[in-house]
């Protein structure tokens, strides 16, 4: 007499269960990289320190063809340290100071270019992105070039997509160079004193073109005829060489706060609703003055692992199952 085979058998650890685990384990990885690739994403400002008030600061001298202007709500200093030469200085207008010799306020500021540009060279996470940026529109972020070389030819937009503190860090390895005519373009709210190069070797402004943003060359810039520059020119070792060049540098944009009117004060007959109203308007009015509401797209890591848990369970319950069918 043969004895009956038990229809329970034992759960045993497959490969296809093994693979399943595997499977969903790697899939909270996938979720958790990607995520935190894009939180990184947003950056803050470059902080210039006392070099912030300087439309033009050199290491090697500042040389000056036709007549150049500067002006800017940041401040429009023109100085150079350790060789504190100006030469065309007369031919320059300006709201700021110029310093024709090696100053105090020039070293001060030459030390705080160091500390902004060894910032900007190592942010990270950057986009690669390809030499020429003409044509190209372009959100926060910090970009490299495949080649070490950034260019312009025709137009490059900076669109911030309404966010006020977005940030623009470009890394050149080598060279930056626009064209004849070329233009920087900013978008929904993009503001210039976000807008940050970090040029390795020198830069080179083209004849008439239209520059934004704060250039920080290890050696030296030029700006050739006519262009203008929304920004600074900030060379740490060399030479600036100028022509005919108009400066703005303007600090950043303020958005005003939110003032309480007489008309939003409550009264003691005021109905429910409009207490209510007023609540919520009192709530922007803080947000808007430094307040921070709930993040309401932070993501929920207890939910993702719960998930992945639940995976694992359901892999679990699928193959329990088929061992009791077997």
């Amino acid at each position: 007499m043969s004895t009956a085979k038990s229809k329970n058998k034992p759960f045993k650890v497959t490969k296809h269960f093994v693979a399943f685990s595997l499977a969903a384990v790697f899939f909270l990885v996938a979720i958790s990289t990607s995520l935190s690739i894009g939180s990184s994403a947003a950056q803050s400002r470059v902080e210039l320190g006392t070099a912030s008030t300087f439309a033009v600061l050199a290491g090697t001298g500042i040389t000056n063809t036709g007549a150049t202007t500067a002006s800017g709500s940041a401040g429009a200093d023109f100085g150079s340290a350790p060789t504190g030469t100006f030469t065309g200085d007369t031919m320059v207008t300006t709201t700021g100071t110029k310093y024709t010799a090696v100053d105090g306020a020039v070293e001060s500021a030459k030390l705080a270019l160091i500390t902004a540009y060894d910032d900007a060279a190592g942010r990270t996470p950057s986009t690669v992105v390809a030499t020429e940026l003409g044509g190209a529109t372009l959100t926060e972020g910090v970009y490299s070039s495949t080649s070490g070389e950034l260019g312009i030819t025709g137009t490059l937009s900076l669109d911030a997509e309404n966010n006020p503190d977005a940030v623009w860090i470009f890394q050149a390895g080598s060279t930056l160079i626009t064209a004849t005519d070329s233009n920087v373009v900013l978008l929904n709210g993009a503001d210039p004193c976000n807008i940050f190069w970090q040029v390795t070797s020198s830069a080179t402004l083209g004849v008439n073109s239209v520059f934004v943003g704060h250039v920080f060359a290890l050696q030296s810039i030029q700006a050739t005829t006519g262009a203008t520059i929304n920004g600074q020119l900030l060379a740490r070792n060399g030479a600036v060489t100028l022509d005919t060049n108009t400066f703005v540098n303007d600090s950043c944009t303020v958005v005003p706060t939110a003032t309480p009117t007489p008309s939003e004060t409550a009264t003691p007959d005021q109905t429910p609703e409009a207490e209510e109203t007023e609540d919520t308007a009192s709530d922007e009015r803080a947000t808007d003055s430094g307040g921070q509401l709930p993040n309401t797209d932070s993501f929920n890591w207890v939910s993702l692992f719960a998930l992945g848990l639940g995976l694992i369970a359901l892999g679990t319950g699928i193959f329990w199952a088929r061992q009791r069918r077997s």
